[in-house]
Order: C-alpha cells, then sequence, then structure tokens
C-alpha cells in the first residue's frame, strides 16, 4: 500500500484532484466562477458534440451487427426449407420416374401377354458412350439363364451372357457377339442384326445378307425374326439410317440405330419366356 502512495501515478492524480477542487472554489471566491464555467462550457461543446457522435456511431454499429445475425439467421431458415424443398422435388421426381417405368412396363406386358417379365436395374456399365456390357442386379436366384433377352419399352437392349446367384452379364446388341434375325417391317425383307467393332463406339449395328435389290429404305424400321436366335419375333431392333453396299459379295448393307437408348439405362426387363411363334409377312401366325 505505502508502495502505491509513493508511485507517481498517485501523485500525479492526487495533484489534479486538488486542483479540479480547489481551482473553482478560488475562483468563485474571486468573483470568475461563473466566466470559468462559461468558457469550460465553450471549451467543451466540440467534446460533447464528439462524444455523441460517437455514442451514435457505437449505437449503430451494435444495430448493424443485431440485424447481420438476424439475416444470418434468417439464412440459415432458407437454406433448410431449400435443402428440405429439393428432397422433396427429388422424391417426386423419383416417384415420376417409377410411375412412367410402371407405365411403359404394364404396356409392354399388355403387347405380349405370352411373356413373362423380370424388371431389373443395371447397377454396372463398362465406360464410353455406348455401353456393350451391362451388368444387373438379378440372377440365378430369380430365375435368370444365359441367352434370355433384355428389352425396355423401346426396343432390344440385348441378351444374358452370364449369370451369378443375384446378378447377371448383359451384351447388348453393339457387341459384336449378339446377332439378331431381323425383318424389315414394311417389306418383309430378311436379314440378320450384328454387332461391328467399327461401329459401336458410334451406337450403330448393321444388318447384313440383304440382296443388293432388297426393298429397303431409310427409315425402316427392323424387327426380330424370331429365327435363328432366342429373341421372339416382334421386337423392335431400331431404325436404318444408312444403306452400303458389301465390299466383299454383292449385298447390301443396312446400318441400323437402335431403338432402345444405351447411354443412360437405367432399368431393363428380362423376358424369363415366351411362346415361340413364326409370323408370314402376310400376317398369318404358325405356331
Amino acid at each position: 500500500m505505502s508502495k502505491f502512495l509513493r508511485s507517481r501515478f498517485f501523485i500525479i492524480a492526487l495533484l489534479i484532484a486538488i486542483v479540479l477542487v480547489t481551482v473553482p472554489s478560488v475562483l468563485s471566491f474571486m468573483g470568475l466562477g461563473s466566466s470559468v464555467r462559461s468558457a469550460l462550457g465553450t471549451l467543451a461543446t466540440p467534446f460533447r458534440y464528439c462524444f455523441t457522435q460517437v455514442a451514435q456511431a457505437a449505437d449503430g454499429f451494435i444495430s448493424y451487427f443485431k440485424e447481420f445475425d438476424a439475416i444470418n439467421a434468417e439464412n440459415r431458415i432458407l437454406k433448410d426449407k431449400n435443402a428440405e424443398l429439393q428432397n422433396k422435388l427429388r422424391d417426386v421426381e423419383a416417384i415420376k420416374e417409377e410411375n412412367e417405368w410402371l407405365y411403359a412396363y404394364l404396356g409392354l406386358k399388355r403387347e405380349h401377354i405370352d411373356y413373362e417379365f423380370e424388371s431389373a436395374l443395371v447397377i454396372g456399365r463398362e465406360s464410353g458412350n455406348y455401353m456393350t456390357v451391362l451388368t444387373l442386379n438379378r440372377g440365378s436366384m430369380h430365375d435368370i439363364e444365359t441367352n434370355m433377352p433384355v428389352v425396355t419399352e423401346n426396343g432390344i437392349v440385348g441378351y444374358v451372357s452370364e449369370a451369378g446367384a443375384n446378378w447377371c452379364k448383359v451384351v447388348t446388341i453393339l457387341e459384336t457377339a449378339s446377332s439378331v434375325g431381323a425383318y424389315v417391317k414394311r417389306s418383309g425383307e430378311l436379314g440378320l442384326v450384328e454387332g461391328v467393332y467399327e461401329l459401336k463406339d458410334n451406337g450403330i449395328c448393321q444388318m447384313s445378307y440383304l440382296p443388293s435389290d432388297a426393298d429397303i429404305k431409310v427409315g425402316d424400321i427392323i424387327l426380330s425374326s424370331g429365327i435363328g436366335s432366342f429373341y421372339p419375333r416382334g421386337l423392335v431392333i431400331g431404325t436404318v439410317t444408312e444403306l452400303v453396299p458389301d465390299e466383299f459379295s454383292r449385298s447390301l448393307i443396312a446400318r441400323i440405330k437402335p431403338s432402345a437408348d444405351l447411354t443412360d439405362l437405367r432399368r431393363v426387363m428380362i423376358i424369363k419366356d415366351f411362346n415361340a411363334y413364326t409370323e408370314d409377312v402376310g400376317g398369318e401366325v404358325n405356331e
């Protein structure tokens, strides 16, 4: 305590206190109190203004941060609501996609009442623009066997080449190992649709063994014939995009664009069973 009383700070503070107490008294005794108060008031006016402005600025600064916190809280609420709406939108899109798939599935089922279908999801695929080998989430435990046709509502995808317990591999019609007996829907011209290595990266296969004078045109629809392959008759394969002469024989080759979209397959249908029959060009069906 004695050390504090001897300190420079204490001495200066004491002197200032004495001056503040005695000077006004002395000046008041001398009759100069009011003049001094007036002068001090005049000198203090700018300082009062500064203090007022600083106080207002501090109050505004505090209000700004309060408002900033309120805006942040509102933004967090809006972000949460937006995320909730996005989730609901994804759910709606999923339901819509499911309904569209079921509608297409039922439409194909109504069209081919003799078919036994197994719906499947694509769970794996090769890299590239056009997938030539797919993996599905159905296998032998679902009675899936090799050589079963795989389709969508738009047309042929390919066939099952390998089956595990709960998965299977599908070779698409673009793969070189694929071949489908086919005919031109309009004219009945017969041929064989095959995958060609040079064409598969462009999403194209070809119809071979057509006579040079075959009745086939660009834009013709090609269907499966049910002859010489494990596909039932009448499935859509694709559309003719180009006609070229065969370099090695006096025949014609038709380039075919598959009707099934092989670039973004998510769901397919495996045909587990069907009634095999052939159909004459005139429309007569023979069991």
